[in-house]
């Protein structure tokens, strides 16, 4: 699956971290992420989610006390967190739904293959299920060094 930009509107006005990690640098765009992806050689974290979500906030909470996922997104990844839907049919493989965490490669493709524990909604992750995600984003990593 490769990455398409599209025709996104825009994020809205909120601050870029939205509670997410105040000293993690965000992209403002899906366009600018996939941009500083392939430059930088960086996997894009894509986090999809709704302030009126009570299961986003709750990870949100546990996200940002999270010091290795701090540290990763900080170093190792571009960051984008998105309340609206992107034009991109693959950042929803199994639906838009939230939240949802989805990873994309620096060669743009979108790492459907990178999932959580659910199989009902793939991509989504509970504050408990933090452990599955460092895990996941040391994959993201992982990956772009064995396959470019």
């Amino acid at each position: 699956m490769t990455a398409h930009a599209g025709e996104d509107s825009e994020q809205g006005e909120h601050s870029p971290n939205a509670g997410w990690g105040d000293d993690i640098t965000w992209v403002q765009t899906y366009e600018e992420g996939l941009f500083h992806a392939r430059k930088s050689n960086k996997p894009l974290m894509v986090i999809h989610h709704l302030e009126d979500c009570q299961y986003c906030q709750a990870l949100k909470k546990e996200f940002a006390k999270n010091e290795e996922i701090q540290e990763m997104a900080q170093n190792d990844f571009i960051m984008l967190n998105l309340m609206h839907e992107t034009t991109d049919k693959n950042l929803s493989p199994d639906g838009q739904y939230v939240p949802r965490i989805m990873f994309v490669d620096p060669s743009l493709t979108v790492r459907a293959d990178i999932t959580g524990r659910y199989s009902n909604r793939l991509y989504t992750y509970e504050p408990r299920d933090l452990p599955m995600l460092v895990d996941n984003m040391k994959k993201a990593l992982r990956l772009i060094q064995s396959e470019l």
